[in-house]
């Protein structure tokens, strides 16, 4: 009986620390969607990004310049590059939109953009055409291209 006492106390006990864990986690993990890289739909996409169905010739429609990733959930390299797209969505909140596209859901992006491989990478000025680069590199790499061609530093 004691020993039931005792596991039922315990129990309880981490059910409540459990469930305390859990609301800071949630309310952590809202804080930190704000900073994530923002999954975009063709819908999504022709309101943030380009509209394609309206415009012939290339007419950015955001506020900030962007760096759009188009990858694939199977891809190893994609994979790779998901942590570093989240800590560059985090360090530039504010100064330049993280996109990324699944190319398996919106092939007709990948197209219009003539992606052939993947993780492929477009660089959006504020003004400007957009730059591609393709294969996984390193968070340094990626820092400076932003910081270059979208933020003209360095």
């Amino acid at each position: 009986m004691n020993r039931q006492v005792k596991s039922t106390i315990l129990t309880a006990a981490l059910l409540l620390t459990g469930t305390t864990v859990g609301a800071e986690n949630r309310s952590e993990s809202k804080n930190q969607q704000a900073m994530k890289a923002i999954e975009l739909t063709a819908e999504a996409f022709q309101k943030q990004v380009f509209d394609y169905t309206k415009n012939s010739e290339w007419k950015y429609e955001g506020d900030l310049p962007a760096v759009i990733d188009f990858y694939a959930t199977w891809c190893g390299p994609c994979k790779a590059m998901a942590p570093v797209m989240e800590t560059l969505a985090e360090e530039y909140a504010g100064r330049v939109h993280i996109y990324k596209v699944d190319v398996d859901k919106e092939k007709r992006l990948a197209a219009l953009f003539g992606v052939r491989s993947i993780p492929t990478f477009i660089f959006i000025p504020a003004a400007g055409n957009p730059q591609h680069a393709n294969g996984a590199m390193g968070i340094e790499q990626m820092r400076g291209i932003i910081d270059s061609t979208l933020l003209g530093s360095r």
